[in-house]
């Protein structure tokens, strides 16, 4: 609809507040391109917006109840101001539908991560009519077919690209199937054109999205693309300087992705591939469909290619049946792969899940169990950035710090670090002099006397 349509939404400005996943950052950027069609406008001022998004996140303990906080802040903020539209988007709304609207009157549409094709339409519903409305279809391929025709504006050195969403797999402790719905593959062809649209913005890292991001397949007449047919392509592409993945799955670690580390210049040399525990038979409860002997022939095929390769990975400690020998099982493994960047956390039941009705394990069990795999993970984090100090390192420089002659960047394998430097050098890979680090960044000095390089 013309914006001279809408006099309501003329200057008009959106404010989205995103929790999770990096799928939901991408979306919550898809989203802002496509509210500007109707006349809104971004703000990062909270009490300036006229409407209020958020981006909600069901993966992690207490999702629900932090939306509602959420709500109740932005009650007080404008309290004395002329009311926001306030739109619950992302998987807790998809999750709750109908349900939130009758719980919190204050919250006028909720529209799940399927429907966000649909948004423009209701928000310009509820302007004309106050109709309130919940949007929590399963329509995938409609959602990508409508955003295929909105230009990505991005223009950050490091880029989100969504490529499929959904999942198969049916892990018992996982909202995702009941959230995102199917497994679903993107066109090869709008991936690409996307891709270069982010380049020429000045992307110069591109990080390919996915729940299942590895079981990417997608079929065009007689032809076959997976994950590493759309790597290999945007390898060939100049002004691109990394790419990375996330998440996969270890049961899609197909050898053609595998090869992908001996073939691509531009591929990091860095994975993250949960494995959530290093005990069969509690991956065996979760449903995972893998188990830790598949995981370590995987890890060994890849470090045969390039052994500087580091993995990072995803823990649930204190998962239903896990006895204390399951436990030393997956701290054992931690210990043997020396896991870099990794997550864990106790397991915490999502409603709807098989795994929501298990029995729980002791509170006390299970946190100091935490205590230790992440004790273990934050001393090889730490040992990984000691054994940097007083080397060189490549940089993407993302952006300047603010008000100080400093950069941050980071590494192949997601290091944060700042250090000094004078020169307009974002989106340049540049090395730098390490000198001191902690567990979660390195800090030095840019070496002027070593050539920006090309990745």
């Amino acid at each position: 609809m013309e914006l001279k349509k809408n006099p309501n939404l003329m200057n008009g400005k959106v404010f989205i507040k995103t929790f999770g996943c990096q799928m939901n950052e991408y979306d919550s950027n898809r989203i802002y391109e496509s509210v500007s069609k109707i006349g809104l406008i971004k703000t990062e001022v909270f009490d300036e917006a006229n409407c209020y998004i958020l981006n909600t996140c069901h993966i992690r303990d207490k999702a629900k109840e932090k939306v509602y906080h959420e709500i109740g802040r932005v009650k007080k903020n404008f309290r004395q101001k002329k009311k926001p539209i306030v739109i619950i988007a992302g998987c807790v709304a998809q999750a709750e539908n109908q349900e939130m609207i009758k719980r919190e009157p204050y919250i006028d549409i909720v529209i799940g991560p399927q429907s966000y094709h649909k948004i423009n339409d209701s928000i310009l519903n509820y302007i004309r009519n106050k109709n309130k409305k919940e949007e929590t279809d399963f329509e995938t391929e409609s959602k990508f077919d409508y955003f295929d025709k909105i230009k990505n504006k991005d223009s950050n050195v490091s880029s989100f690209l969504t490529i499929q969403e959904g999942c198969d797999k049916f892990c018992k402790f996982c909202v995702v199937p009941y959230t995102r719905g199917p497994e679903y593959s993107r066109s090869f062809n709008n991936i690409i054109y996307e891709a270069k649209q982010l380049i020429k913005n000045g992307s110069r890292e591109i990080t390919l999205l996915g729940q299942n991001v590895n079981a990417y397949l997608y079929k065009e007449k007689n032809n076959i693309f997976r994950l590493s047919d759309l790597i290999m392509s945007l390898d060939k592409m100049p002004e691109l300087k990394r790419i990375r993945y996330t998440t996969s799955h270890p049961i899609d670690m197909t050898d053609d992705l595998i090869e992908c580390y001996r073939k691509s210049k531009k591929l990091v040399p860095f994975i993250h591939l949960p494995i959530q525990s290093g005990s069969n038979k509690v991956l065996k409860l979760m449903n995972r469909k893998h188990t830790v002997e598949h995981y370590l022939s995987i890890y060994e095929k890849i470090k045969k290619i390039n052994s500087d390769i580091e993995f990072s990975s995803d823990f649930i400690i204190g998962y239903p049946g896990e006895t204390e020998k399951d436990f030393e099982e997956t701290l054992s493994l931690i210990k043997k792969l020396k896991f870099i960047n990794s997550y864990s956390f106790i397991f915490s039941p999502r409603p709807g899940t098989p795994a929501s009705d298990f029995p729980l394990i002791n509170e006390n069990i299970t946190k100091e169990r935490l205590n230790k795999v992440q004790n273990e993970l934050f001393n090889n984090q730490i040992r990984k950035n000691k054994i940097t100090e007083l080397k060189t390192v490549s940089v993407l420089v993302e952006n300047k710090i603010k008000d100080q002659e400093k950069y941050f960047g980071r590494t192949e394998c997601m290091t944060s670090v700042i250090f000094e430097g004078k020169k307009n050098i974002e989106g340049e890979i540049v090395q730098v002099f390490i000198n001191k680090s902690n567990q979660n960044s390195l800090f030095g000095k840019i070496q002027f006397n070593h050539k920006i390089i090309a990745a």
